[in-house]
């Protein structure tokens, strides 16, 4: 009696759990492609605008610091080796 009460719930339960899922993961997929495709426009517009203001000309967001090396560039590049007798 107890096993068949068990499968009874279990089968039940199985069954609102596949109805739930049947309804509201579509709409969970449909949110990630929603946000996916806002930011893809996001991207596309952003592009669009750097081309049309940029046209042409160069832009430099970052430039690297420069080291000051010890050695000038006159005296050539110090290569460090060892000596093997």
């Amino acid at each position: 009696m107890i096993l068949i009460r068990f499968l009874i719930i279990s089968i039940c339960s199985l069954y609102i759990i596949r109805s739930l899922v049947r309804i509201f993961l579509p709409m969970l997929f449909q949110s990630v492609v929603n946000k996916a495709q806002e930011q893809a426009r996001q991207q596309q517009n952003y592009y669009e605008q750097q081309q049309r203001r940029a046209d042409g000309k160069i832009r430099i967001d970052h430039m690297p610091e420069q080291r000051k090396s010890s050695v000038p560039d006159s005296e050539g590049e110090f290569v460090d080796y060892e000596e093997i007798k």
